[in-house]
């Protein structure tokens, strides 16, 4: 299982996974399409009242999960196809993301506002998460990298359409490595600014905190390496990990505070309370990650071995 079996020799047991690492990708891609949108609802719907312009990236969202599964069954007859609807959709995740970025800014008096200093910075604490809406971009340009097959593996050599290829300065796996570094960048400074509104006075908040920046730092280094050892990939993989579990105990703690003392579901407290999908932002950059160690080959390639 290519780098997975460098950091875990026993999995190489196991033999080929029903789907390739870039189905899995883009499986993953799919269902965080759907889980943003869900989660966009959530947060938009703090105030009470949703408006109209809201409604879009939660619209977006559970479409193009929606199409994305859809192209996953049709990339079984017809891939080239399908590879042209989930490029499709994915270029809107982009586009949605950064206008998203930018109206959370001018909400925020950032852009257009005229704040200054720490008027600003409490401006980004207190307002709209600014970065939220970066996870429908990284989404895209995760789900763009899965879309075209790397032929032969690990070469960097993206085949388009036709005969057409286009070669890149890195290996897909390591492009990999690089956007799971920037998913996690993006997801502990959502956290910090969320957990800044509390100015930190619980512990546990710290955790998330210091994880994240040990496992971003991990990733991009990771992927700034033409030629990692088995020391850089368990560093790596063991960063992922930690990520997943930040995640789990992260969603129980903000379930156990959303929770009434009785321990009764209060609908209100769940939307306007700790955001209930937040933590597991940490748990899907650590599956993203481990996704990233397997083998990049396609389903039927030859060769035992992936070049190095």
């Amino acid at each position: 299982m290519y780098h997975l079996a460098t950091v875990f020799p026993p999995v190489q047991r196991v033999g080929r996974l029903p789907l390739s690492r870039d189905q899995l990708v883009l499986l993953m891609a799919a269902v965080n399409e759907l889980f943003i949108g869900i989660d966009v609802y959530l947060a938009h719907n703090i105030s009470g009242e949703i408006l109209p312009n809201e409604w879009i990236p939660i619209i977006f969202g559970l479409v193009a999960g929606v199409v994305l599964l859809l192209a996953g069954v049709l990339a079984l007859r017809n891939r080239p196809l399908a590879t042209v609807l989930a490029n499709l959709a994915f270029i809107g995740s982009i586009l949605i993301g950064l206008l998203g970025v930018y109206f959370h800014l001018r909400r925020a008096g950032i852009i257009g506002g005229g704040s200054e200093g720490s008027a600003a910075i409490n401006l980004l604490v207190f307002a709209p998460p600014f970065l939220g809406p970066l996870a429908f971009s990284l989404v895209g340009a995760l789900g763009i990298s899965a879309a075209w097959v790397e032929d032969p593996p690990d070469s960097g050599r993206l085949r388009l359409l036709g005969r057409r290829t286009i070669q890149l300065p890195y290996s897909k796996t390591r492009a990999y490595f690089l956007i799971v570094g920037l998913f996690g960048l993006v997801t502990v400074i959502s956290s910090t600014f969320d957990h800044a509104r509390s100015h930190f006075e619980n512990p546990w908040v710290w955790i998330p905190l210091l994880a994240g920046i040990y496992g971003t730092v991990v990733a991009v280094t990771l992927g700034l390496i033409h030629r990692p050892t088995r020391a850089d990939l368990t560093a790596f993989a063991g960063a992922m990990v930690l990520f997943i579990l930040v995640g789990l105990v992260g969603f129980v703690l903000h379930t156990n505070t959303n929770l009434v003392n009785t321990g009764v579901v209060v609908v209100e407290r769940f939307i306007r309370g700790s955001p209930l999908l937040g933590p597991l932002l940490y748990a899907n950059v650590g599956m993203l990650g481990l996704l990233a160690l397997l083998d990049p080959r396609e389903p039927g390639a030859q060769g035992d071995e992936p070049p190095r």
